[in-house]
């Protein structure tokens, strides 16, 4: 039986999509690093391909060019239907894993205890999101082997509008046998159970406060989260970037810390207004550039690091912006995004929406036609096409005077020139 740790947008930067475990879900053991990198590799690339589109084209997507994942991927095509959707495209090292020789046209000729077979069972919610699908689970697959697994699937169209082609990448590792590693586990517990406790240490920013002035360090019981009004602009900073690193952290990390930080960015942003000449030196001392077209890139890379992926800043200035375009209060930011349907990636999609020019609405093919022949010059009846009983099909306009012109005629032979003559005998 498959247990699940997360959906929705897998990556390690964001919205701490496996951070918040369910206790009654037992969860799978560890995938290394580089695996678990791999579905955020292939988001990124998804991204990248979106541009300013709802959802990226089929066209721009050509999965046997891709050495870094795509071996490792499957693309589904909805064009055929939804019930049993074509396999468009396999790689070769999941085809290995799943043991499929030979050719398979549809989803219904995968093997039911395959690794395919774990990654297509979420595709319908793709269908209902219409957005992006991370997960990871164990199961045991056909040859009885314990298999950990990691996946993702991104939606993609042939109109830019119809989501009818899914690519999904999946990465996976062979686990050791339930009792050797029940056994290790034992093992390490009682290791650490005997071991000397050692006092933690955290990442320093190497252009920030040393980690004796952190905000976030613990005096007692008490932990230092918050800033009185007059604080200066150093502290702000410092105390923003401690939450960017807690969120960042993978053994710690947490949405609501996430959301505190991006409300902190939003703070300093607001702080910034009234000691620009100090904004400008940490920019300079941080080798960062303000961009006139989006001057809170900067603030966000200040606070989470000018390494930082890419797409995570352009999310999280998108909401630095629209903060400050409804006039935000400091501190308020963040029980905002705990308050909105979707999170962050729900209001970066509205955001984004409501950046969108409305489309022109499409003209009326008749009220052209008819403003076209209210102006045409009249046909001589000599050069009317008929038939071969020397009948004719015209459309004909009333002039000022009261005269007729015949200003348009079906061609000679149009079917629906004898079914007009039909209905007027």
């Amino acid at each position: 039986m498959d247990t699940l740790r997360g959906r929705d947008i897998a990556n390690d930067h964001d919205e701490v999509d496996y951070a918040v475990e369910d206790p009654a879900i037992e969860a799978p053991p560890e995938i290394g690093s580089d695996e678990r990198r791999m579905h955020v590799r292939a988001y990124n690339y998804w991204a990248s391909l979106l541009g300013d589109r709802a959802l990226p084209s089929i066209e721009d997507l050509n999965p046997s060019d891709i050495e870094d994942f795509g071996p490792h991927s499957v693309l589904l095509d909805f064009t055929v239907g939804v019930d049993d959707p074509a396999v468009a495209y396999l790689g070769g090292a999941l085809r290995r894993e799943c043991e499929i020789e030979g050719h398979i046209d549809h989803i219904s000729e995968v093997p039911s205890r395959s690794l395919l077979s774990r990654l297509t069972d979420h595709y319908l919610q793709i269908l209902a999101n219409a957005a992006p699908i991370g997960f990871e689970a164990e199961f045991i697959n056909q040859r009885g082997a314990e298999i950990v697994y990691r996946g993702i699937l991104m939606p993609f169209s042939s109109d830019g509008d119809t989501i009818d082609f899914i690519y999904g990448v999946i990465n996976w590792k062979e686990m050791a046998s339930r009792d050797l590693t029940d056994a290790l586990v034992e093992e390490v517990d009682q290791a650490l159970r005997s071991a000397p406790q050692s006092i933690g240490t955290r990442p320093i920013w190497a252009d920030g406060p040393s980690g004796e002035s952190s905000r976030m360090a613990e005096f007692g019981d008490e932990r230092i989260d918050s800033l009185d009004d007059d604080a200066g602009l150093a502290d702000r900073l410092a105390l923003a970037r401690d939450f960017a690193q807690e969120a960042g952290n993978s053994d710690a990390r947490t949405r609501s810390a996430l959301y505190r930080a991006i409300g902190l960015a939003h703070d300093f942003a607001l702080a910034t207004r009234d000691a620009p000449e100090d904004y400008a030196e940490m920019l300079e001392d941080a080798g960062i550039a303000v961009q006139a077209r989006s001057p809170m890139t900067a603030v966000i890379k200040l606070i989470f690091g000018v390494d930082y992926d890419k797409t995570r800043v352009t999310e999280y200035a998108t909401i630095l912006d629209y903060a400050q375009g409804m006039m935000m209060p400091a501190g308020s930011l963040a029980d905002h995004l705990e308050a909105y349907i979707g999170g962050i990636k729900g209001l970066v999609r509205d955001v984004r929406a409501s950046r969108r020019p409305e489309p022109a609405a499409k003209a009326d093919p008749a009220i052209e036609a008819r403003a076209k022949l209210r102006v045409a010059p009249a046909i001589a009846p000599a050069a009317l096409p008929v038939d071969a009983d020397g009948l004719a099909v015209v459309v004909a306009r009333r002039e000022a005077d009261g005269t007729v012109s015949i200003v348009a005629a079906l061609p000679d032979g149009a079917k629906l020139t004898q079914q007009v003559i039909a209905a007027t005998a």
